[in-house]
């Protein structure tokens, strides 16, 4: 066979290996808001359902914190993360053109718990607990919308103050679990924690209502979504992101949406998250 027979049966068979080989795999991450266990038994599954719907591979990748979720996002080594509302406004504007494409019922209206000690005497309060001044405090992750961001906020505008001006010692625990627990031990007299992370574990019996209370609650926020990169059409074909947002919106397996915990999905737009797009940037959280 001469080099340009070669050369030409390289190429076709080149072209009929590509042909076949179909897209890539879809790979998405979720921000670590939840001990690692937790988050891969729920996305590991969510991955399945999603590959089987699609007619695709998908693949959930792990993410150390919030940051290299964004990070994995921004560098397209994902196409799609659950983000919170914070994360989700990094990568969209590191990614433009992204979407958020939906978010579970409660994500409307979603709150945070702050929690104290019970040793602390502190009392459940409908009004904002102003006798915290002065105890130890934790966030959550310090990109965290429920955990940071917007228990920051709150805590801003009832005291008009910065946190490390008002708490003897503040902390940033890295995840809703973590917070539950340095809050219960006593390490810290007061935290801040999503409230489907806390709902959650104290159905399932993890919480101690001897050690440690839910404080207040704050008054609602939009938070997470699943933000999908613009460029996914081109990547997996046409109507590809309108494929995808149908298939999570027709999520109804019990056993997949009781481990978010979320009721169901419904639809998300970038323009809900324009409200904490301007709290982020009142308090220095966003440029």
């Amino acid at each position: 066979m001469t080099k340009p027979v070669r050369s030409i049966a390289l190429a076709l068979l080149l072209f009929c290996w590509s042909a076949t080989a179909g897209p890539k795999p879809f790979v998405f991450t979720a921000i670590p808001d939840d001990n690692e266990t937790r988050l891969r038994e729920r996305f590991d599954k969510v991955a399945v359902y999603l590959g089987k719907s699609l007619g695709l591979e998908v693949k959930y990748l792990p993410v150390k914190t919030y940051a290299a979720s964004v990070t994995a996002f921004k560098n397209n080594q994902v196409q799609m993360a659950w983000f919170g509302g914070l994360s989700g406004l990094q990568a969209r504007l590191a990614v433009p053109g992204s979407k958020a494409i939906v978010q579970g019922e409660e994500d409307k209206q979603f709150v945070t718990y702050f929690i104290a000690n019970a040793k602390t005497g502190l009392k459940e309060s409908a009004e904002f607990p102003r006798a915290i001044v002065g105890k130890t405090f934790t966030f959550g992750a310090k990109d965290s919308t429920s955990g940071r961001l917007m228990p920051e906020y709150f805590i801003r505008q009832a005291l008009g103050r910065a946190p490390e001006e008002i708490f003897e010692r503040v902390g940033f625990s890295g995840d809703h679990s973590k917070t539950i627990a340095l809050v219960e031990s006593g390490a810290y007299d007061v935290g801040a924690v999503n409230f489907t992370v806390w709902d959650l574990q104290t159905r399932e019996h993890k919480v101690d209502p001897t050690k440690v209370i839910v404080l207040w609650k704050t008054p609602t926020f939009q938070d997470y979504q699943f933000t999908v990169r613009g460029d996914v059409d081109p990547q997996y074909g046409q109507g590809f992101t309108a494929k995808l947002t149908q298939t999570l919106l027709d999520m109804n397996d019990p056993d997949l949406l009781a481990s978010f915990p979320r009721k169901r999905f419904i639809p998300a737009k970038n323009e809900d998250y324009t409200t904490l797009q301007t709290v982020a940037k009142s308090i220095g959280l966003l440029d």
